[in-house]
């Protein structure tokens, strides 16, 4: 299965939008909150090309985007090939 992460801030709605997105589609990922915690904002910007917003969602540690890119992915069904590409 492919490595997903996904930094977020607990009451983002576009980070909602974008787990429930994996969730329907049952991609597990794994959460990085960064709420408060400047070190893991400071690393997530570093990971993202300096990108600060959140989400920030990382596909086997290639940096993908945020909330609008991943639901781009999905409707232009490479979202799957992504994570099917490392099953």
């Amino acid at each position: 299965m492919a490595k997903v992460e996904i930094y977020t801030w607990q009451y983002c709605p576009f980070c909602i939008r974008a787990k429930a997105l994996l969730d329907s589609k049952g991609i597990q990922y794994e959460e990085l909150p960064i709420d408060g915690n400047q070190e893991a904002r400071q690393k997530m910007t570093e990971r993202a090309s300096g990108r600060t917003t959140v989400p920030q969602i990382f596909i086997n540690n290639q940096g993908i985007g945020g909330c609008d890119e991943l639901y781009s992915l999905e409707g232009s069904n490479e979202l799957d090939a992504l994570i099917e590409q490392h099953q």
